[in-house]
């Protein structure tokens, strides 16, 4: 067990989302965020809270221990979370992600490490993401070598490598890994490795605009040893491209796809829905001597909450049919997972930037939320595929002749 496991009661899982539990973690996280914020502090607590009640385990399967929750469900938590404090969420979708992947019928890991990871969430809470941005790779999402190398003898592997936005990292029990073999012809993939592995080494770089709890530092791997098992999935570089493999492979690409998406999609939407829950508040309360009246009671301001309504709204809609057509069997392509987030995201910022409009100075003041949740929803536009590249993508498939 990872030192930095969290200890879960040995009761059986309830796999009913309760919305009061929700309701409850929601404030219970929103009453912290701040001081998260300000500080940059890990939100230990939050994940503690989450283990109590099941949550870290819910998409890990129920043979496991896990909830073996649909991405339906995934939504719903990941949203209510993020309402409460949205870094404490990116982790937890990262965690979802990796168990999503690894539990698929068309996953390439071993049954035992499958197993092993899958039992440590259930059982104790252990997180994990994947470790992938490096200095001079960048996001291997735009191609290119990774500089992290593993090499071989019989007993192991040995790797050295420098990764950066390790999201999570102070909470972490395991990290996948993305690197490559010093072969003649190297072969890229996963490593798995225990976040308590000897040569493990964190950099506490992580200073930015927003998700300041997130604990997304840089991470130093300096002679950290595994056994040969624990390279899960090493493949020629050629055969990672997403049209790359079997029809199978492609499926499971475009699945994975999105998931990611509507997660992602449906935390910085959460963030954008607490931006309009304080706005209504302050434009009710706030009553100028020269109007006599609240904010509320001027049409114009109404038109423009209406505005941020329509664009929640379209984002609601939008990410429960993804989410149903998924758990139904008929996950989108690449390309419209792309748009989606590429739409969600886009209504999510401008949601957050009309209410700053809305409120002037009183939007901007560090004693008011709002300022923290557009520094939030701004990290939206950073995340995978980027706005280029989802539109570069839909405009060559759209422009592509007819068969």
């Amino acid at each position: 067990m990872s030192p930095h496991a969290l200890q879960r009661p040995a009761l059986p899982f309830d796999t009913g989302i309760d919305d009061v539990v929700l309701a409850q973690l929601t404030a219970r996280f929103a009453a912290t965020a701040a001081d998260h914020d300000r500080y940059g502090s890990f939100p230990h607590d939050n994940f503690a809270a989450l283990q109590r009640h099941g949550l870290i385990a819910l998409v890990a399967p129920t043979a496991v221990g896990g909830g073996g929750a649909s991405l339906g469900t995934a939504r719903r938590v990941i949203a209510a979370v993020a309402r409460g404090e949205p870094a404490t969420a990116l982790i937890l979708t990262m965690t979802y992600l990796q168990h999503n992947a690894i539990a698929r019928a068309d996953s390439r890991w071993p049954r035992h490490l499958r197993e092993r990871v899958l039992q440590d969430a259930a059982q104790h809470g252990a997180l994990m993401n994947s470790l992938r941005v490096e200095p001079a790779l960048g996001s291997p999402a735009r191609g290119g070598l990774p500089d992290t190398i593993a090499r071989r003898d019989d007993e192991g592997w040995t790797i050295d490598g420098h990764k950066l936005y390790t999201t999570g990292i102070e909470g972490l029990g395991w990290l996948s890994v993305w690197g490559r073999t010093d072969e003649d012809e190297p072969r890229v993939g996963t490593f798995l490795v225990p976040r308590d592995a000897p040569g493990v080494r964190v950099i506490e770089s992580w200073d930015h605009l927003g998700l300041r709890a997130s604990g997304s530092h840089e991470v130093v791997f300096e002679n950290v040893r595994i056994p040969l098992d624990h390279a899960v999935d090493l493949r020629a570089p050629a055969d990672w491209a997403p049209d790359a493999g079997s029809q199978t492979d492609i499926d499971g690409h475009a699945t994975q796809q999105a998931w990611m998406v509507v997660m992602l999609g449906s935390l910085y939407d959460a963030v954008a829905q607490s931006a309009a829950d304080w706005l209504a508040g302050f434009l009710n309360e706030r009553a100028p001597g020269s109007l006599g009246a609240p904010l509320a009671s001027l049409p114009r301001v109404q038109e423009q909450v209406g505005e941020i309504r329509a664009l929640l709204r379209s984002n609601r809609v939008l990410l429960d049919h993804a989410a149903a057509e998924v758990d139904a069997g008929r996950a989108p392509s690449a390309v419209d997972s792309g748009l989606l987030k590429f739409t969600v995201t886009r209504d999510a910022v401008r949601a957050v930037e009309i209410a700053l409009q809305l409120c002037g100075n009183h939007g901007l003041n560090r004693r008011n939320p709002l300022e923290r949740h557009y520094r939030d929803v701004l990290c939206s536009r950073i995340h995978t595929p980027q706005n280029d590249a989802i539109l570069v993508a839909a405009g060559k498939a759209a422009l592509r002749p007819a068969a």
